[in-house]
């Protein structure tokens, strides 16, 4: 597996609204959407982050902090290695214009990404 950046930051944080409000107002993120329930901010060089709010289900398992997306050259062959050496990866490959991603737990529960083409 070959990483090439750390892309993406995902955060579940207690207070989303004021979470969203420090990204928005204080550290003036670009705000690309913006929902009662989810956030997602761009940087200059493109990196990406998401805030999601109690109620957005479909990451309920981002419960251990922060997660971080890595960039790898292939995610395919990045998640069979994942897999071959025994990682919990988390649910199915996901997809969106750009790019497909996958989750995975580190030896300590820690919730990571995999992100690339």
């Amino acid at each position: 597996m070959i990483v090439t950046g750390l892309t993406w930051l995902g955060v579940r944080p207690a207070d989303h609204a004021a979470t969203v409000a420090l990204f928005r107002d204080v550290l003036a993120l670009e705000v690309r959407e913006l929902t009662p329930s989810f956030a997602w901010f761009q940087l200059p060089n493109g990196d990406q982050v998401e805030v999601f709010g109690p109620e957005e289900a479909d990451h309920g398992f981002f419960t251990t902090g922060p997660v971080a997306g890595f960039q790898v050259v292939d995610i395919d062959e990045a998640r069979r290695e994942l897999e071959a050496a025994g990682v919990e990866v988390i649910g199915e490959m996901h997809g969106a214009p750009g790019g497909r991603w996958t989750h995975f737990r580190g030896p300590d529960g820690t919730v990571y990404e995999i992100t690339g083409p």
